[in-house]
Order: C-alpha cells, then sequence, then structure tokens
C-alpha cells in the first residue's frame, strides 16, 4: 500500500516515534526489560487475590448496608463451612456429628467455632412438645402399647433382653392377646437387622426409628456441623487448611469408614473456594492456551518467526506492565478482574497483527520496497493512529464501568482499560524496536487476500439487497432486545458437579434448609410477632423462624398428655437394668428360648410375614459362633441406651416452656441484647427459577421493605448489575462517539464507524435470545467488549477507505482484521472451555459477539462503505 497518509501532526509524530523506537533498538529493549523487572517485583511483592465475594458490590448500596449491618450483628451466620452428615439410620448420623463436632472443637488452630444445631438440648428434652397434638398422641399411644416389650429391654439392654422379649410377643400371639398390626414396621426392622446378623454381617438397629416411625424424619434427613473456619484472604482457597482438617476429622469417623455414613461439605466458604479454585485454574490454563494458539495463527497471518516472535515479546511485555499497573492501581484482585490477562492477550494482539501486516506490505509508488527503518516510520503515520482510535475506544469501554456501583467489573475495566493504553504504548515502541532486531524480510507478493477482491466487486454490484438484509436483521435484534433475559442467581454460574453445590442442592429440597431464605430485623419481639402473622400469610412463604418459633403453642394438651403416658411408662423403663451384660452363652440360650415360643406362632404364617423371619434368624443365631452372637448383640442394641435415656428425657417434662427457658446458644441466633428481633422467611418450594424468586422478593418486600437476606441480595445484586451495565454502555457509546470524532471530524465517517458497531450489538442479542444463552454477572462484561473490538475493526477500514482504499478485502487490513478476529477468538475460547459455568458463559458470548461483529466488518462495512473510483 502506499504510504500516502498525511506525514503531518499526530500521524507525523507516531511515525518519528516509531522510526526513533527502531533506530534506538538496544536502549528500548534496554529499558522495556528494566521496567518489566520492576513490574514482576511490583506484582510480586503487591498483588494479591480475594475469593471475598462481599466486596463484588460497593458497599454503598443500601441493600449493602442492610447486609451488613445482619452481618455485623449476627457474625455467627458468616463464613461458614458446614459439615452434611447423612447416615443410613438417625442414630449414625447424630453420633457421627457429635464426633466430627468434638474432634473440630479440639482443633483451634483452623475454627473459630462449631455448633451442632440440630442436637441442642433444649430441644431434645422438650421435641415431643413440637410436635402437633394429632401426632403426638399417636405417638404416645404406640409407645404406651409397646411398654411390656419396653420394660423387658430397659431390664436388660443387650441381645438376650431383646430376643427374649421377642420370646413374650410369641407367647402373647398364642394366647391372642397380642395385636401385631400396630407393630408391623417395627417387626419389620427386627426382621432386616436380625436377618443380617444371621448372615454374618451386623447393621445397627435404629430404636428411634421403630418407637417413633416416621417421625423420626421430622427434624430433616441431616445433621449439620457448622463451623467458622480461619480464613486466609491471600489464597486462592481461604479455607483450604480448615476444609483439609475438616475432611481429615471425618475420614476418621467410625460409620464413615463402614461405609454407613456419608458427609457432604457446603457453605459459603467451601462455594466460594471451589469456584475461586476453579477459575483461577481456568484462567491459568486459558491464557497458557491462548498464547499457544495466538502464535499458531500468527504463523499463518505473518508467516515468519522473525515478525511471530517479536508480537508475542511485546504483548507478554505488555501483560507484565499491565499487572504492574494493577498491583500499583488496585492491589488485590477479585473473582472477576482475574479475567483481565485472557482479555488483554485476546484484544491486545490485534494492534501487533496491524501494525506487523502493514510494515510488511509498504511500497513505494511503482512497488519499490523501502529499507526497514523506513518501512516502519511509514507503517507508524499509517496505522498509528488507527491503533490509537482503536485503542482509545477499546479502553473506554472498559473505563466506563470503574464509576459503577458493580466494583467487581469496575476494577476489571479499570485494569483492562488502561491495558489497552499500554498495549498500543507497546505497539508504537517495543514492536518497531524488536522487529529490527528481528530483520524480517520484507512480504513477497500480495499481503492482501487476492481471492477476495472480487467479492469487494459482487458486494458493491449487489450493496441494496445486502444492506437491506441486514437492515431486517437490525429491525429483528430492535424487537428481541425485550426478550433479553437476565440470570442474577449467582449459583447458576458455580460447577453444579462440585460437592458443595451437590450437596446444596440436596438441602434446596427442604424450605428451611433453603439457600433462598430472607431475612428481617424487627425492632422487637412484639413486632416480630405481628410480621410473622403477616409473612406466614404469604403464597410463597413456608415459615417464619424467630425467637418465638422456639416456644412450643398447645403446651397445656401435649402436657397432659406427656403425664398420662409417663406415669405408665417410666416406672418401666426408669429403672436401672437388673443384669450383667450376657455373653454368648447366655445369648444363644435366649435365642433358643425365643424360638420356642415363636415356632407354634409361625407355622401357618407366610415365610415372607416379618415374624416368621424374626423366627428363621433366631433359628440360625441359636446354633452361630461365639464371634458372630457377640457381633450382633453389638449391632442390636447399640443405640438402645441412648434411645431409652432420650425417652425418659423427654416423658419427664412437666411444665410449660417459656421464651426464658430458650437457651443462649438459641437466642444469640434471633435476639440481640437491645432487643432487635431476627426473623428467618423461608419459601416455599425451590426458587430457583429467577421469576418464582423474584416474585418471593417482592411479597417479602410487601410486608418488610428494608428485607434482607440471601433472597433479596440476588435480586438487589442483579439489579445494580444491570443498571451498571446500562450506565456504563451508554457512557461507552458517548465516550467512543467523542473520540471517533476528534479525529474522524465528520459525521458520515463517525456513522460509518458506529452503524456497523450497532448492527454487530443487535445481531448478538438475536443470537442470545435465540439460542439462548442467558446474561448474567460474569458473561455480561462481553458487551462494552463488544463495543471496543467492534470499533477497533471498522476504524481500520474506514480510515484507509479515507485514504483510498477501493477495495477493502482485498487489502491487508481486511487480512489483519480477519486474523485478529481468530486470535481474538481462541483467547476467548479459552474462556468458553473453562469448568466454571459463570467463566464458560462469558467465552461463548465473547464468541458470538466476535462473530457478529466480524460478520458487521466483514460484510456490512464493505457493502456500506461508498465505492471509491479508482
Amino acid at each position: 500500500m502506499s504510504g500516502s497518509a498525511r506525514h503531518t501532526g499526530l500521524p507525523n509524530a507516531l511515525g518519528t516515534l516509531a522510526a526513533f523506537c527502531s533506530r534506538r533498538a538496544g536502549l528500548v529493549i534496554a529499558l522495556t526489560l528494566l521496567l518489566a523487572l520492576g513490574a514482576v517485583l511490583a506484582t510480586k511483592a503487591r498483588l494479591g487475590v480475594t475469593t471475598d465475594t462481599g466486596g463484588l458490590f460497593s458497599a454503598k448500596l443500601e441493600w449493602k448496608k442492610r447486609q451488613h449491618e445482619l452481618q455485623k450483628d449476627f457474625p455467627q451466620g458468616e463464613d461458614q463451612l458446614v459439615a452434611v452428615v447423612k447416615g443410613q439410620i438417625p442414630e449414625e448420623s447424630q453420633e457421627s456429628a457429635l464426633e466430627l463436632a468434638a474432634v473440630l472443637r479440639r482443633d483451634t488452630a483452623h475454627f473459630k467455632t462449631v455448633r451442632t444445631p440440630g442436637q441442642v438440648p433444649y430441644l431434645e428434652k422438650n421435641g415431643l412438645l413440637f410436635l402437633d397434638p394429632k401426632p403426638l398422641s399417636e405417638l404416645l399411644d404406640k409407645t404406651i402399647q409397646a411398654q411390656p416389650f419396653l420394660g423387658s429391654l430397659a431390664a436388660d439392654p443387650s441381645a438376650r433382653g431383646l430376643f427374649t422379649a421377642l420370646g413374650l410377643i410369641g407367647e402373647g400371639v398364642a394366647r391372642g392377646q397380642a395385636d401385631l398390626q400396630n407393630f408391623a414396621g417395627s417387626l419389620d426392622g427386627f426382621a432386616d437387622n436380625l436377618a443380617a446378623a444371621a448372615a454374618g454381617h451386623p447393621t445397627p438397629l435404629s430404636w428411634e426409628r421403630l418407637l417413633s416411625g416416621n417421625l423420626a424424619d421430622l427434624g430433616g434427613r441431616y445433621n449439620f456441623v457448622v463451623t467458622q473456619p480461619r480464613l486466609d484472604y491471600g489464597s486462592f482457597q481461604p479455607g483450604g487448611a480448615a476444609t483439609a482438617a475438616m475432611r481429615h476429622a471425618i475420614d476418621q469417623l467410625e460409620f464413615v469408614k463402614q461405609g454407613r455414613v456419608q458427609v457432604y461439605l457446603t457453605g459459603q466458604v467451601a462455594l466460594d473456594d471451589e469456584e475461586f479454585a476453579t477459575v483461577a485454574q481456568g484462567m491459568v490454563v486459558g491464557l497458557i492456551g491462548s498464547l499457544v494458539l495466538v502464535a499458531l495463527w500468527l504463523i499463518l497471518a505473518v508467516r515468519t518467526w522473525r515478525v511471530i516472535v517479536p508480537i508475542l515479546c511485546t504483548l507478554v511485555l505488555g501483560l507484565l506492565f499491565t499487572t504492574g499497573f494493577a498491583a500499583l492501581a488496585v492491589g488485590t484482585l477479585n473473582l472477576i478482574s482475574v479475567a483481565f490477562a485472557v482479555l488483554f492477550v485476546g484484544i491486545a494482539v490485534d494492534f501487533g497483527i496491524q501494525f506487523s501486516v502493514r510494515f510488511r506490505a509498504q511500497t513505494y509508488p511503482g512497488g519499490i520496497r523501502p529499507d526497514p527503518l523506513t518501512a516502519l516510520a511509514m507503517t507508524g503515520r499509517e496505522t498509528g493512529v488507527q491503533i490509537l482510535i482503536a485503542a482509545l475506544a477499546t479502553s473506554a469501554g472498559f473505563l466506563a464501568f470503574t464509576p459503577t456501583a458493580f466494583v467487581g467489573v469496575a476494577q476489571l475495566g479499570l485494569i483492562a482499560g488502561v491495558g489497552m493504553l499500554i498495549a498500543f504504548a507497546c505497539t508504537l515502541t517495543v514492536l518497531p524496536a524488536l522487529l529490527t532486531l528481528f530483520r524480517p524480510k520484507p512480504h513477497r507478493g500480495e499481503v492482501g487476500f487476492v481471492w477476495a477482491k472480487p467479492l469487494d466487486a459482487l458486494l458493491h454490484r449487489h450493496r441494496k439487497p445486502v444492506l437491506a438484509v441486514f437492515a431486517v436483521l437490525a429491525v429483528v435484534g430492535v424487537f428481541c432486545i425485550p426478550s433479553l433475559r437476565f440470570d442474577g442467581d449467582p449459583l447458576h454460574t458455580k460447577n453444579p458437579n462440585s460437592e458443595s453445590m451437590r450437596t446444596l442442592h440436596l438441602l434446596m429440597k427442604d424450605p428451611t434448609t433453603s439457600p433462598y431464605s430472607a431475612e428481617v430485623l424487627a425492632p422487637n419481639l412484639a413486632d416480630a410477632r405481628r410480621l410473622a402473622a403477616k409473612f406466614e400469610k404469604l403464597p410463597l412463604v413456608h415459615d417464619v423462624l424467630y425467637l418465638d418459633s422456639f416456644v412450643p403453642t398447645d403446651q397445656p394438651e401435649k402436657l397432659a398428655m406427656i403425664a398420662d403416658a409417663a406415669q405408665i411408662l417410666l416406672p418401666t423403663i426408669g429403672v436401672p437394668p437388673s443384669v450383667s451384660p450376657p455373653d454368648a452363652a447366655a445369648i444363644r440360650e435366649a435365642a433358643k428360648e425365643a424360638v420356642a415360643s415363636l415356632d407354634p406362632v409361625v407355622r401357618g404364617m407366610k415365610p415372607t410375614d416379618p415374624l416368621a423371619r424374626i423366627d428363621t434368624s433366631l433359628h440360625i443365631l441359636s446354633d452361630a459362633s461365639d464371634q458372630t452372637l457377640m457381633a450382633a448383640d453389638h449391632a442390636l442394641v447399640r443405640f438402645l441406651p441412648m434411645q431409652l435415656a432420650q425417652l425418659r428425657t423427654v416423658l419427664s417434662v412437666t411444665k410449660p416452656v417459656t421464651e426464658a427457658d430458650i437457651p443462649e446458644e438459641i437466642r444469640a441466633d434471633y435476639l440481640l441484647p437491645d432487643g432487635r428481633a431476627h426473623m428467618e422467611i423461608h419459601p416455599k418450594g425451590a426458587l430457583n427459577d429467577n421469576a418464582v424468586l423474584r416474585e418471593f422478593v417482592r411479597q417479602v418486600r410487601s410486608v418488610a421493605p428494608d428485607a434482607s437476606g440471601a433472597a433479596i441480595t440476588i435480586v438487589a445484586s442483579a439489579d445494580t448489575i444491570v443498571h451498571a451495565f446500562a450506565v456504563a454502555a451508554l457512557c461507552a457509546l458517548l465516550a467512543i462517539g467523542v473520540i471517533l470524532w476528534a479525529f474522524l471530524r465528520r459525521p458520515l465517517h463517525v456513522g460509518l464507524v458506529l452503524a456497523p458497531l450497532l448492527l454487530s450489538a443487535l445481531l448478538t442479542v438475536i443470537l442470545v435470545v435465540s439460542i439462548p444463552e442467558p446474561l448474567n454477572f460474569a458473561n455480561i462484561i462481553a458487551l462494552p467488549l463488544l463495543l471496543g473490538v467492534g470499533v477497533s475493526f471498522n476504524i481500520y477500514f474506514v480510515m484507509n477507505w479515507r485514504d483510498g482504499l477501493r477495495d477493502p478485502l482485498g487489502s491487508p487490513t481486511a487480512r489483519a482484521v480477519l486474523f485478529s478476529a481468530l486470535t481474538t477468538a481462541t483467547a476467548f475460547g479459552s474462556l468458553a472451555a473453562s469448568h466454571h459455568p459463570g467463566t464458560a458463559s462469558m467465552g461463548r458470548l465473547l464468541l458470538l459477539s466476535l462473530f457478529c461483529t466480524l460478520v458487521a466488518t466483514l460484510v456490512f462495512v464493505p457493502a456500506l462503505l461508498p465505492v471509491r473510483r479508482r
């Protein structure tokens, strides 16, 4: 291409700068390496990473203030690492949870607090009072009917006592004095466990389920160990050490070793650690992969290592300078701003490609090739202003976020925005110096796409139909804008296959453990009671938990029922064991006696009848080895003393409990010293649908406008993000318009750059709605990038057209734009391949927007540009 650029003003200055750096290549490289060393030292000394997601939004937001106040008043609810314990029977789960909590309480190096909220003495003692009258009556009636059986076991809590009691059942059936219908479930349980013991595989018997039936799971299927670990926010995984310590303690639990209990980890600490580790790993792998694949595309773009190496070195040096700036200006990267490195590589490489391709295409009129120094000066004059405009426009797209309340992206915008200016500076200084040192040979033949020149003529001939098609697509895009969906739930951007997320999905099935609850801080308990009555009438509210929730209702009626049962049961089960623990011979003898009582009864029964199965197993055990019998004894009655003790405790309740009886470990979660009452509003059903979640929040706010909690935070943060991006997009467009006007000075020419930019945005909207690809707080960053990248590509064509370019698709500019797009797509594609859903969605949306930008640049722009006559 002829060096026809105007050699005055800014273009001349940029050409002079490139020529100077070429003549002083050694000095420039030495100073650059010295600055790079300083950037590395600054990065090492000052740059950190935080996984604290609470810092992603401005603390000045009203919902953040309320959230912060709640966190300050109830710090025990923050930064939790939770072990969710699930056993095959309730007793195993409870014992494992208590054992784990005891171990963790001794580990003060890793844990500040350890609690087992489901196993509080107050709740265990008054458990019957929290049942509704009807199920309480049924439970007590069933327990009273089992009184002779329980009395025998209380006197001899062993396999011998159990076998003796089973023999008594046989005698009762033979006399017609026993009705087994009400005990079918319990007998099934005995039959299953006796069969396992007889087969040499004894399993612990759940006495809680035998006595309580389905009520055993009324408090939930899981037991929880809630901890507050000591966190190191300077690490990629602040809770990593505590998590490792907890896993080690879990692995030592008896029932875990036996495979009868599973323990899952979740909580905010586990969620954040897993997410940030996945993001960080993806960014590192993506950055390395991007550099490798970018190098491969550069081979096709410039075809010589003597140009590829300078471009890559310039890119790496620019990245080091940008990272050094981040260390000085920000200090600590967050979950979003860590993406700056991959974005820098994907966008900044465009500048190097544009400069290098045009450098190798330089000729004097008549096809004479200039010497390298002159060629670099000519390239600086021709492309310097174009690259400057592209860098300024891209920087404006990023910097538009810095004043918004979305701090996470504002930080990324500051780093990446300044990074674009650094990339421009490196392209006009470091790259010419490196090209001089590496001495690439002039390119032979056409640098552009010769085969594409007929396409230029084709687009010009059919210009009106092409523009009409794009006009229709633009209209479709406008109509698709209302269909854009923003998914503000941060849980949807996390890896659903991680342990903490799988556990969280288990807990979502229970409204009381749902992560989508709302919270209210009432002035006092009286106001809390009035609010609770209103909340409970809302269609999407399952229940309201506050201090009064721990005071049972209808206590006089329930206490009367408990007192009647206690009069019958306590004299029997309240006495200590009257015999010493048996040996194998005593157990064998008891089995034989039970068989003698059961044999006559089960002759007419089906083999599948519970009593017949019990008789069969007792036959086997009566001839079993001592080892088998002792193992059976341990498994069958291991949890019997604990259940009898619990039964004695709940039957000993004789007076109503009041709010004053609630222990401090519960009170601290629901009442502040100044009298303010904490309320938790649990949703009805799963709220992982954004529309339902918003409706739940709307209903809660209709009662308490100042509500807080996870559900409120999700909706409020989504609104904050959408507002931030709307403001940033408008600011970016305004800034880009000002930049273009400052350099182009003609409305038509400014319009020629902005028209394809808006078109590519509308094309992106069509694809996002059609696929669909919901917007979220991670991928919405693609929208301002679309503005910057779109301007970069368009400005090259428009400015070269101003300088006389006739065939844009066949020009070196088209070659540079295409391979810039491919290298950028490679970088963004590495994000799309991430295991982290949020990062992957960012990569996918970036690829979609880049594709639309490329279509607008390579098809719409050539058709839009007025034809230059030869």
